[in-house]
């Protein structure tokens, strides 16, 4: 028998402001896009409408990411980590997951040291 939406975002251990951390990665390549926060409503608003939701932990407010931009996240998989207080959520990624314009979120500050510097 297949849980509902209900009893799976139950299994997630949300920290003390209701909110846990969501990796988005592109389903196809593996590349790591980007992080947001999600609460109960914002995953459950992900895995219901196919579009990720987040909490926007500074504007204290939801958000769909594309609705402005039009750099949309269609789900393709969801899935808690052994810790149970992470989401890896993956995606297609229409157009550039960052606010930069970028396609990532990790493109822009490298601090891997030279070879010869560790």
């Amino acid at each position: 028998m297949t849980e509902d939406i209900e009893t799976r975002i139950s299994r997630v251990a949300f920290d003390d402001d209701g909110l846990a951390p969501a990796i988005i990665q592109q389903f196809d390549t593996g590349e790591v896009l980007m992080l947001g926060w999600m609460d109960a409503e914002a995953l459950r608003r992900t895995l219901t409408s196919g579009r990720v939701t987040f909490w926007s932990r500074s504007r204290q407010e939801y958000w769909r990411k594309g609705d402005t931009s039009g750099h949309a996240q269609y789900v393709k998989g969801a899935r808690l980590d052994c810790d149970g207080d992470a989401l890896l959520i993956t995606v297609d990624q229409v157009g550039a997951a960052c606010h930069t314009g970028d396609r990532t979120c990790f493109d822009a500050d490298d601090l891997t040291p030279a070879v010869g510097e560790r």
